[in-house]
């Protein structure tokens, strides 16, 4: 059963825990945080993603160099 919670509900139920269980929350959310960062740049770098072409023009001159 899911149940819906407003974020205002959910701060006033993380006011009322105890520093060692608030810490273990704001570190599962710093896993979640950096989760979709790393999802971000997946889809940003991907083939078709929004900066593609930064990695292309990247590869060109690393290519380039090479063959100088």
């Amino acid at each position: 059963m899911v149940r819906s919670m407003t974020v205002e509900a959910i701060i006033e139920e993380v006011d009322q825990l105890s520093q060692h269980e608030k810490k273990l929350l704001f570190e599962r959310l710093d896993e979640l945080k950096e989760e979709a960062w790393d999802r971000e740049m997946e889809r940003d770098f991907a083939p078709s993603g929004r900066c593609a072409h930064l990695v292309a023009r990247i590869g060109g001159e690393i290519g380039a160099e090479g063959k100088a």
